[in-house]
């Protein structure tokens, strides 16, 4: 009777968990970006802001209210030849605690030839216990360009939360023309808040950001570091293998927030999506 019991509450569970999947396809169609294909399912959604110059921009909604243990979502985007596309979220996105199973976030990008992604999206803030893995599995043709930007935020400092248990994974894989150029992944777990007041790791800070920008050069990273006088927090660039990278770590969102956009606006003042500003 207790084996069937637990096995009851487990499916219960299962069949309460978020699952969210967006596709979209973008092309040109007389000289603007436009929809090609799009299919939403479960609690992921898309929305477009009025039309713009040229690119479009598409802003994501979890009408689920945030990411919990046991979730599911799924994210494919494509910019085909000449197309720009921007991407972003709503509102910063939020993983609850978890009480076992972790969330899954699988993201894919691949921009054609000659085409502009970027991919912006608010921060996304980790409760004390959650549990996420997240994947990018990006490809890029030689001609494409990318700008990817994540933040991550262990607890609210605002709310005077901290994070002291958890995991976090996040995998990230580039390739152009099909070969890789980058890869790396971060695992962060058990005992979270003593490993981030480490030194090496983030000497107590509770943000860290990372921007990586395809194509990059020294041009380009020295363009960013004349504003490292700026910058409220800690702020490493670098460029090798034809991109550039931005590594970002502060006490609080709000100072990296702030860091970041002034890196966007070395980068490409018009990148900023109008939401970050609100």
């Amino acid at each position: 009777m207790a084996g069937e019991t637990a096995a009851s509450m487990s499916g219960v569970f299962a069949a309460n968990r978020a699952v969210g999947a967006v596709a979209l396809d973008v092309h040109v169609q007389d000289g603007m970006t436009r929809r090609r294909e799009l299919h939403e399912a479960g609690s992921l959604r898309v929305r477009f802001p009025s039309p713009e110059q040229g690119g479009l921009s598409a802003v994501f909604v979890n009408t689920a209210g945030g990411v919990a243990g046991g979730d599911r979502f799924d994210i494919d985007i494509v910019a085909r030849e000449r197309a720009r596309l921007t991407v972003t979220t709503a509102a910063a996105e939020k993983i609850y605690r978890s009480h076992g199973p972790e969330a899954r976030l699988d993201i894919r990008l691949r921009a054609e030839a000659g085409s502009y992604l970027a991919w912006l999206p608010q921060e996304t803030i980790l409760f004390d216990r959650a549990q996420v893995s997240r994947s990018f599995e990006i490809d890029l043709d030689a001609t494409a360009s990318l700008l990817l930007c994540e933040i991550v935020v262990f607890g609210r400092t605002a709310m005077n939360e901290t994070m002291t248990e958890g995991r976090f994974i996040d995998r990230w894989r580039v390739r152009r023309d099909g070969k890789p150029i980058y890869a790396e992944t971060v695992r962060l777990d058990g005992d979270i808040g003593a490993k981030l007041a480490r030194s090496a790791v983030a000497g107590g800070g509770v943000a860290i950001g990372t921007a990586l920008i395809a194509p990059g050069d020294e041009a380009l990273v020295e363009r960013i570091r004349e504003a490292a006088d700026s910058f409220g927090g800690e702020v490493g660039v670098s460029g090798w293998n034809g991109f550039a990278m931005a590594r970002f770590c502060a006490q609080d969102a709000a100072r990296l927030r702030t860091d970041m956009i002034k890196v966007f606006q070395r980068v490409d003042p018009a990148a900023l999506p109008r939401i970050w500003l609100n």
